[in-house]
């Protein structure tokens, strides 16, 4: 079973008002943008992953930040949520072609940053 909301696109040659406080693109980049938010989109950049899964690879997140931040992205349309009808249920997490689309910078940039980012006890070097 999948939920999860479909992500939709402005007509062509119209743009969001990002700066106006009822802009739906808003929210999505909040969270996007969010703590948690980009760290959930980049753990599941290479694979699908289970709620436990997440939270055990995600460190300094709780069970409740998880939660809502994993219920957010599902209803922007970047992730879908899978149940397994099983007791217990089995619930799976990946991104959307749309997630996909908005991780790929993400990505990049976490890979840009960790590439060059000084070793411990050389801070400040180039």
């Amino acid at each position: 079973m999948e939920e999860g909301a479909q992500s939709t696109q402005a007509e062509p040659g119209t743009r969001y008002d990002v700066f106006h406080t009822d802009c739906p693109a808003r929210d999505v980049v909040d969270h996007v943008t969010s703590r948690w938010g980009v760290w959930v989109l980049i753990s599941l950049r290479g694979k699908d992953l289970r709620f436990y899964e997440l939270r055990d690879g995600i460190q300094g997140i709780s069970e409740k930040m998880l939660a809502q931040t994993l219920r957010a992205l599902v209803q922007d349309g970047l992730l879908r949520r899978e149940v397994e009808p099983t007791t217990p249920p089995h619930v799976t997490y990946g991104l959307t072609e749309f997630g996909r689309y908005v991780a790929e910078p993400l990505t990049e940039l976490f890979d840009r940053v960790t590439e060059r980012l000084p070793g411990r006890g050389s801070a400040g070097k180039a």
